[in-house]
This record gives structure tokens, C-alpha cells and sequence, in this order.
């Protein structure tokens, strides 16, 4: 039986309402679809002002806001102007204030740095400093700059060991939109290296390690000795060279597998601790010479190997080998001659086998030598440590070696030497560049004595005088009974050749009226030229020549019989030598290596009365 169900709607109006559903759907759509659009089209400026700027042109500003009259601008673009004109670095605030058809750009400059000051900065001078931040007077502050400035001003102290050194800039506001940037410095204490141990190491005692590298523990002289600072570039060094340790000892595979810099409680100071791994020692096995060139003798070179089986591996022994051979070929003429030394590893046996390979070197010559950094030191100081000049074959291991020589001279707190790609493919520069640094000194002393009475030393030094790389030296000592005073001059390449020339004069004088322990006066005047010249790779022979004149004056009658032989004038002529070996010459350190002086001087041989 079929129910009646009242109003139910017919089938018709279900689709008419289905209909008006979705027309209205697809209306809504289009309007949220057209009202970005509208949104984006919001302002159309007929004329845009600027207002707030002193310094600045408007038209600088109008550049960076990038927007033109009578085109239309949404919201968006207005706030990537606000962005551009704000990046500019120029404005303090910038705000950008719609007018109906005109728009506003209100901007606030930043201020002109009037002074730049310093405060509580002792270690550190204020030209020192100055010289590193970029914030200059008379230009715009900036705070991105005064915050990278902060930056800059905090490494400098923790380069030199205050690691708790905090810097604050300041702002004073003065006129005519003017500001005083003041840097407050807090520097802190030096941190120092209270401790340095080691761990892995069997063949070498910490003591030993402590040695070899350039920090080192506080101890008793920690005010006057800076090597005790705690500085993370020099602990990178130390790595460095803790390798070149093990490694001149046989030890190929050493390894500093981490570095430990552990603050103390009171975090003044670091215990520094490195995690080594030794190795075994290696020592060279059979040592042969190989050559496929037809001008080479294979065993005219071998003569001039001085490496035997069983001895202790070291890179230097293999360095000074090849650099052998090397001369030997230029010796022979032979030019463009490359050693290549190649290393076979026998495990079993711990040994190096080493093949000496004689091979043609590419053909590349040195177009031209370039130095800079020398603001005192002159040019050809530094260009006589080499061996190649302008238009030679282009030997690295010279270039290296020169390298080495540079800074053996001491003269610069760092120098580099690099070989750049020259004008053509077969032309290569070498670039010079030194940190110089400051080479005299100048010794005040005060003394006094029963005998002698109250005495002044004065003494100047000099090992790179005038910048020409000689050697000066002026000492004066006086009291009220003597007076001593000397100099010395030496040209350590005269002539530009590898010869020296020097001379040194002495003059002393004796008083017997204030010396209670004195019976006569004496007079010394002598003067004595050198010439010095290599006798090996570092063995140098000195020869000189002295003349003196000697008087001894009111002796007293009481004094003994010889004093009283000896009274009146004479002059004494000597010959004699010194001869030195120094490997200081050819190491990366001037302070390391073996100094080995030995001399004479023989009177009478040479007139004289």
C-alpha cells in the first residue's frame, strides 16, 4: 500500500536547487579569484615625495624605491621598496605613507661618525686596532659594520691569548646628526698554557714532545716568555710539528689524532692535551737509481748518494739527495732535469725501498720574480736567496729551497713563495710576500762596582741595517775608571756574490787614578778587517786580519817586574780564521738546528813591534 508523504519535492526542483548551488560556487570563486588582483592594483601614485633626508639625494632614494608615477603598485611592492630603501644601509627608519594619489617616503639617515674612540685597550694600541675595523670617520655608521668591527676587535685578543677579552660599542649623539662611536674594551687576563701532556706516545717521554713544539707550559718567567699563551693557530702549528718530529725519526704513519685545550676551573688557563698515534719506525732498504733518458749514467749519479741501507728513514736525507742529483745535472749542463724519488713500503721487514728516478722535467721557464710586503727591506735582499733569476728553467725544489732561505734570514715575522701561472704556458711568476718585522734592538744598563764606581752600558744592534740585510753593531761601556766601546759592520754579500766583508774596531781605556785595583794605564786601539766565504752547503770559513796598538801608561814603581817590561807602546799584527757550521741556513726555523764556531788568531807573524 503506497504512503503519502505530504510536500516532497519533485525531482525538478532538486536539480533547479543543485543549479543555484553551483552557480553559486563558481561566483564565489571568481570573486576570490579577481580580488588579489583588485588588492594588487590598490594604489596609483600621481606623485611621490621624500622628506627626512639631509645628506642624500632624492633621487638616490627614489632609485632604490623603484617606483613609477601613475603605475599601478600593490602592497606587496610597496613593502619590497620599504625593503630596498632600508638595505641600502643609508636609513636609521624608513616608512612609506600612502596620501591618496600621492605617496610619502619618510626616512631617518644614519648619522656621520664624528670620532672614533678606544677605551681600556693597553695591550693593544689604538693604531693597531684602528687599522683592522672598517668603520672610518667622516663616513655614515653603520651598525652592521660596528658589530663586525666588535668581531674583528675580539679575535685580535684571542689571537693574542685573552680569550675572555668582551668589547661594547657606544654611541654619543652630537649635532648636525653627527655620532662619537666609542669602543669600551674589557681585555681580560692572558690565558695561559698551564699544562701540555700527551697521550699515545711510547718512544718519545712528554718532556721530549714538549720540545719540539713552539707553545710551551707556564713556568717562572711566564710575565716576560709569550710562547706559554694559549693561541689556537699556534697549537695548529704545534700539529705540524709534531709530524715533522716523528717523521725525521722513521715514524711514516704518525698521526696527532685530536688536540684537547681544556679550560682550568678558574678559567685562566688551559691544560692542553694531544692524542698521537706513533707507528713503527721505518728505516731505507736497497737505494737504486733509475733513468730512461740517454744523456743520464744511471750510476754517476748513484756515487753521489750518501744514504745507506739500515739507517733511520728521514725526508730530509731523501730532500738533500735529490737536491744532489739535481746539481749534478745542472753541473753536466743538463737543464730540465727532474729526481723523482719513489718509495716502496715492506711491511715485514720495516724498511723503505728507494728509487731514484732520473725523468726529462717539463719545459718551463721563470718569467720574472715578484716581491712585495718589503716596506723597509730592500728588493735585492731578497732576491739574492735565489738561485734562479729571470729566464732560467724552472726548478721547484730551488724555489723551495729559496723559500727556506728567506726565512732563515729572520728579517720577516712571515713570508711565502709561490709559482702562479705566467704570460704563457711554458712562463711561471714567482710571488714573493713578506710580513717584515722589527730586526734591532737597543740595550740600556747601569752598574756600579768597589773597584771601578758607577758604570752606563749602551749597546745598539742591528741585523738588517738600512733595510740592505748588513749587519751593525755599536756598544759603548763606561765607568769612572774605563771606558769600552766597539762597533762592528758586515755586508754578508759583497758585490751581490756569496762573499762577506766585514770589520770591526775596538777602542779601551784604563784609568789607574779610580781603579783601587790597578797599578798603570792602558790604551787599546785595534781595528780588524774579514772576508768570509762557503766552504760547503753549511760550512762557512772566515778569514781576518788584526792590527792593535797597545800603551801602557804610569805604572806605578811598586808595580811588578814584568808590568814595568811591558810599559810604552807597541803594535801587534794577527792572522787568523773562523770557521762555522750552521744548518740554521737551510731549515724552516732559524732557532733550530746546529751552530758549530771554531777559530784562531795568531800574533807575530806578521811584523809588529
Amino acid at each position: 500500500m503506497r504512503r503519502y508523504h505530504g510536500n516532497r519535492p519533485t525531482r525538478a526542483a532538486v536539480y533547479s536547487a543543485r543549479t543555484l548551488a553551483l552557480v553559486l560556487v563558481i561566483s564565489l570563486a571568481g570573486l576570490l579569484a579577481l580580488a588579489p588582483v583588485a588588492r594588487a592594483q590598490d594604489y596609483q601614485f600621481n606623485s611621490i615625495s621624500v622628506v627626512g633626508n639631509q645628506r642624500i639625494e632624492p633621487g638616490t632614494i627614489l632609485s632604490y624605491a623603484g617606483i613609477a608615477r601613475g603605475t599601478p603598485v600593490s602592497a606587496a611592492e610597496l613593502n619590497d621598496a620599504y625593503q630596498r630603501i632600508l638595505a641600502s644601509g643609508l636609513f636609521e627608519t624608513v616608512a612609506l605613507q600612502p596620501r591618496g594619489s600621492e605617496l610619502v617616503i619618510n626616512v631617518t639617515e644614519f648619522p656621520t661618525i664624528n670620532r672614533i674612540s678606544l677605551e681600556g685597550n693597553n695591550r693593544l694600541n689604538d693604531e693597531v686596532l684602528t687599522a683592522m675595523i672598517g668603520s672610518k670617520e667622516r663616513r655614515v655608521y653603520s651598525p652592521a659594520q660596528a658589530e663586525a668591527d666588535v668581531a674583528t676587535i675580539t679575535d685580535a685578543y684571542f689571537q693574542s691569548g685573552r680569550i675572555a677579552a668582551s668589547v661594547t660599542p657606544r654611541l654619543i649623539r652630537r649635532s648636525e646628526n653627527r655620532v662619537d662611536l666609542v669602543f669600551e674594551i674589557a681585555e681580560g687576563n692572558v690565558a695561559e698554557v698551564e699544562r701540555i701532556s700527551f697521550v699515545g706516545n711510547k718512544t718519545y717521554s712528554d718532556r721530549r714532545l714538549r720540545r719540539a713544539l713552539a707553545t710551551k707550559e707556564a713556568g717562572f718567567l711566564r710575565r716576560i716568555v709569550q710562547a706559554d699563551t694559549f693561541i689556537a693557530d699556534r697549537v695548529e702549528f704545534d700539529k705540524q710539528l709534531l709530524k715533522d718530529f716523528y717523521s725525521a725519526r722513521g715514524f711514516i704513519d704518525f698521526e696527532v689524532l685530536s688536540t684537547t685545550a681544556e679550560l682550568t676551573r678558574d678559567r685562566n688557563a688551559f691544560f692542553l692535551t694531544f692524542t698521537v698515534r706513533e707507528g713503527q719506525m721505518f728505516k731505507f732498504g736497497k737505494i737504486t737509481t733509475t733513468s730512461t733518458l740517454p744523456e743520464i749514467d744511471p750510476a754517476e749519479f748513484q756515487d753521489v748518494i750518501r744514504l745507506r741501507p739500515g739507517v733511520v728513514y728521514s725526508p730530509t736525507l731523501v730532500e738533500n739527495t735529490v737536491e744532489r742529483m739535481e746539481n749534478l745535472a745542472l753541473e753536466k749542463g743538463l737543464n730540465f732535469i727532474r729526481v723523482e724519488p719513489r718509495i716502496t713500503r715492506n711491511d715485514r721487514d720495516l724498511t723503505l725501498d728507494l728509487e731514484f728516478a732520473v725523468e726529462r722535467a717539463p719545459r718551463i721557464f721563470v718569467e720574472r720574480i715578484d716581491i712585495e710586503g718589503n716596506a723597509e727591506t730592500y728588493d735585492r735582499v731578497i732576491r739574492r736567496q735565489f738561485r734562479t733569476v729571470e729566464g732560467d728553467p724552472f726548478n721547484p725544489r730551488e724555489i723551495r729551497a729559496a723559500a727556506q732561505r728567506i726565512k732563515a734570514l729572520g728579517f720577516f715575522a712571515e713570508s711565502s713563495v709561490n709559482a702562479v701561472a705566467g704570460s704563457s704556458d711554458d712562463q711561471v711568476v714567482v710571488d714573493v710576500n713578506v710580513v717584515e718585522q722589527p730586526t734591532g734592538s737597543l740595550t740600556f744598563g747601569l752598574s756600579f762596582s768597589v773597584s771601578t764606581g758607577p758604570g752606563v752600558a749602551v749597546s745598539f744592534s742591528e741585523s738588517n741595517f738600512l733595510g740592505r740585510g748588513q749587519f751593525f753593531n755599536l756598544a759603548v761601556d763606561t765607568s769612572s775608571s774605563t771606558a769600552n766601546s766597539s762597533f762592528t759592520f758586515r755586508e754578508p754579500a759583497f758585490l751581490g756574490r756569496d762573499l762577506s766583508v766585514g770589520v770591526r774596531g775596538v777602542f779601551a781605556l784604563t784609568d789607574s787614578g779610580n781603579n783601587l785595583n790597578t797599578t798603570y794605564d792602558t790604551q787599546i786601539i785595534s781595528f780588524s778587517p774579514s772576508i768570509g766565504f762557503p766552504m760547503s752547503e753549511n760550512g762557512r770559513l772566515e778569514l781576518r786580519y788584526t792590527v792593535a796598538d797597545e800603551k801602557v801608561s804610569n805604572v806605578n814603581p811598586n808595580a811588578s817586574f814584568l808590568i814595568q817590561q811591558d810599559k810604552g807602546a807597541k803594535t801587534t799584527n794577527a792572522i787568523g780564521y773562523t770557521y762555522s757550521l750552521d744548518t740554521r741556513r737551510t731549515g724552516l726555523n732559524p732557532n733550530a738546528g746546529v751552530l758549530l764556531r771554531f777559530g784562531q788568531d795568531i800574533a807575530g807573524l806578521v811584523g809588529g813591534n
